[in-house]
């Protein structure tokens, strides 16, 4: 089978296509013939930070062709999506029960992993919050693939205004697209009105902006892999705060709410109400020019890979 892989770190010129044997499903595993790979900013970063080269895991979405001892619950011929921890940027890949699910009749591979996760990340991150009905809310990093979601799920689930911010005013039709009520560019000297909470992907010197968007009483929701600081004083004096959100922390300690949400991301697509926008949907020999995509923050929507 083929597979994407890299050997020393660096930007997307360092990913190369090789030829290697199929992988075997262990116990409580599946073996997915991968229709759909969802790139993502994390699997960027590690290719350029990483300590040591690490297999390109992510999402992925395609069909049952195999499982392994133990499994209940999945059959050969099953359409599912999940996290892949091992290789993900492949023809074939292996999933753990845990991290897979079915795929609903109407919905494509694409839809799957352009949904799941992102979709996932969007709702958690809007529940960390403690969102009251009627607040508004500033969601950075506004055209990724959990961006976009986020912006229309704080509308699904009773935002009064929502302000999308992104790095370039070519994102504005887009976003408005996608249901912002507002559009703000990270380097606008203003990012208008204070909001109540602030949905955070980005981190790093964009934290002081985004703070400082808060009205008093505000929250903000970290959950980028960005780093960054914020100064305590700007936290007191508006009496705000900052939450970290991590969605393997919501698999380990709420797998009913991790259920829960999976399954109203569903219904939501299946009803219209909720869009998974895509970028681009790639050939897995082009995951360079996916990964230079994500890298450049030119992508609006999900960038995807097709084996």
């Amino acid at each position: 089978m083929r597979r994407v892989r890299y050997e020393v770190n660096g930007g997307p010129e360092v990913l190369f296509l090789e030829e290697v044997a199929a992988p075997v499903a262990g116990p409580g595993e599946l073996l997915v013939r991968v229709e759909a790979i969802g790139v993502s900013l994390p699997a960027v970063k590690r290719v350029r930070e990483a300590a040591e080269p690490l297999p390109l895991g992510g999402e992925v979405a395609g069909t049952v062709e195999a499982v392994g001892e133990g499994v209940t619950g999945f059959a050969a011929g099953d359409r599912v999506t999940g996290i892949c921890f091992t290789h993900g940027y492949a023809e074939l890949a292996v999933l753990h029960t845990s991290m897979a699910s079915v795929v609903p009749d109407g919905a494509t591979a694409v839809d799957a992993v352009a949904l799941v996760r992102g979709g996932l990340v969007a709702r958690g991150a809007w529940e960390a919050a403690r969102p009251v009905a009627g607040e508004s809310v500033l969601v950075t990093g506004a055209a990724s693939g959990v961006g976009q979601l986020a912006v229309q799920l704080a509308l699904l689930n009773g935002a009064s205004r929502v302000v999308a911010a992104a790095g370039s005013a070519a994102k504005a039709e887009f976003l408005y697209g996608v249901g912002a009520d507002e559009v703000v560019v990270y380097e606008d000297s203003s990012w208008g009105e204070p909001v109540d909470i602030v949905l955070d992907a980005v981190g790093g010197a964009l934290l002081t902006p985004a703070v400082a968007a808060l009205a008093p009483g505000g929250r903000l929701v970290a959950y980028s892999s960005g780093g960054g600081t914020v100064a305590a004083y700007d936290l007191l004096v508006g009496a705000k705060s900052v939450i970290g959100f991590q969605m393997a922390h919501l698999v380990r300690t709420r797998p009913a709410a991790y259920a829960a949400w999976r399954d109203e991301l569903w219904r939501l697509h299946a009803e219209g109400r909720l869009r998974a926008a895509v970028h681009a949907a790639l050939p897995l020999e082009s995951a360079a020019e996916a990964h230079a995509l994500i890298e450049s923050r030119a992508n609006q929507g999900k960038v995807v890979l097709i084996p």
